[in-house]
């Protein structure tokens, strides 16, 4: 029977809440005043009409102030002290709360979600439609946020240094085009990856990519000594001007994909496989010879890809340079790619950016979790293995 009668009961609540959305507000709005009042005695040291030589100010009246909780938008009166000493916690927090609400509305905004839909949707979690006014306000705060991050000093030098772009379609005076996404990613000298930049450019060209590179050397950007990307012309003249000296590692993946345009569509041997394994290879002297054979049995069949290989593989070996455990993550932009992926999962929601604004903020915002969640990681390379690298190098030559 007791069983019996605990089931009916909590139905019967359940029934309630179900049917008084309302049942909840006006208790949570009771205690959250309670805690301000609690806050403000506790601040003047003596409860409201309480005298007491402890007593450390006197109050003077209150202000009213909105909170939007899960049931609802609550109406609270907040105490004022005559000497100002009273700041309560609550609305910081609520803040923060707030913030990552709308931050994730706006989200919703920008990958599609009619205004009208967004609304229904807050209305039904918190009780409160944010406008779109409030949207644009939080993305103007958002913008400038993610601007400070991208135009930060570079203080730490950075051995390692990853280009690449990609491009994202937007919108701008009725047009649809491409925009490129330039981004850049270093490895400092404690191992851990970050992101440097992320611009918008109208194309990839020698002077979009020489303006990206000197605006890095603009925020302090130093200590470069190994720069992977691939093969695009002005990015090779940009890096060649703005970051001479450096050892330029030719992306070994986008090598082989540029492979490709010199065989038939159709390619039913191993001819291309064989090229792949060339970069499995330990040691150097084994890839020469194992090139010199490759060379001598596919130019019969290829002797456009097999001369095409023999003039410009040497730009997909620089990273034999660096030590054996940093060649894996050095000789290509995968790195990178990987990021890129995740940015093209999120933006082909949108498909078609209203304008540069808003197709800058999701990717810099995308990048930037990704930076921090790097940062919060164990190193990616162990460093020290190339500053022992270094000095081997130095003895030898010596």
């Amino acid at each position: 029977m007791t069983v019996t009668k605990i089931k009916t009961d909590v139905s019967a609540v359940k029934q309630l809440l179900a049917s008084d959305k309302e049942f909840l507000k006006p208790l949570i709005q009771a205690a959250v005043q309670e805690t301000l009042e609690a806050e403000m005695a506790e601040t003047l040291g003596a409860e409201k009409g309480e005298r007491t030589e402890a007593r450390l100010g006197y109050r003077s009246g209150y202000y009213t102030r909105s909170l939007i909780t899960r049931v609802g938008k609550i109406e609270l009166k907040v105490a004022q002290d005559r000497q100002g000493r009273f700041s309560t916690e609550l609305f910081e927090r609520y803040q923060r709360s707030e913030k990552a609400l709308v931050a994730a509305l706006a989200e919703m905004y920008v990958q599609g979600v009619s205004t009208r839909k967004v609304k229904q949707v807050t209305e039904e979690l918190v009780g409160h439609a944010f406008s779109a006014s409030a949207i644009s306000a939080i993305n103007k705060r958002l913008d400038a946020s993610l601007k400070a991050f991208c135009e930060r000093k570079l203080r730490e030098p950075f051995p390692y240094l990853i280009l690449d772009a990609r491009y994202e379609r937007v919108r701008e005076d009725g047009i649809i085009a491409s925009q490129a996404v330039l981004i850049a990613i270093g490895v400092d000298w404690e191992g851990r990856r970050q992101v440097l930049a992320v611009e918008l450019a109208n194309r990839e060209s020698r002077s979009s990519w020489k303006e990206f590179l000197e605006g890095l050397k603009g925020r302090g950007l130093h200590g470069v000594e190994f720069v992977v990307s691939d093969d695009h012309p002005g990015l090779k003249k940009a890096i060649a001007e703005v970051l001479a000296g450096v050892f330029w590692q030719r992306c070994y993946v986008h090598f082989l994909r540029n492979a490709l345009d010199y065989v038939p569509r159709r390619v039913d041997d191993d001819c291309l496989l064989e090229l792949r394994w060339m970069y499995d290879r330990r040691d150097l002297g084994e890839v020469r010879r194992d090139l010199a054979a490759w060379l001598g049995k596919w130019g019969g069949k290829y002797p456009k890809l097999t001369g095409w290989v023999e003039e410009n593989i040497e730009e997909t070996l620089t990273y034999f340079r660096l030590p054996l455990v940093h060649r894996k993550h050095m000789k290509s932009t995968n790195m990178l790619e990987r990021l890129n992926e995740e940015i093209r999962r999120r933006t082909y929601v949108v498909r078609i950016f209203p304008n540069a604004e808003s197709c800058l903020r999701l990717v810099r915002a995308l990048t930037v979790e990704r930076h921090e969640a790097w940062l919060e990681d164990h190193r990616y390379l162990n460093m020290d293995l190339l500053k022992q690298h270094k000095k081997e190098a130095l003895r030898q030559a010596a």
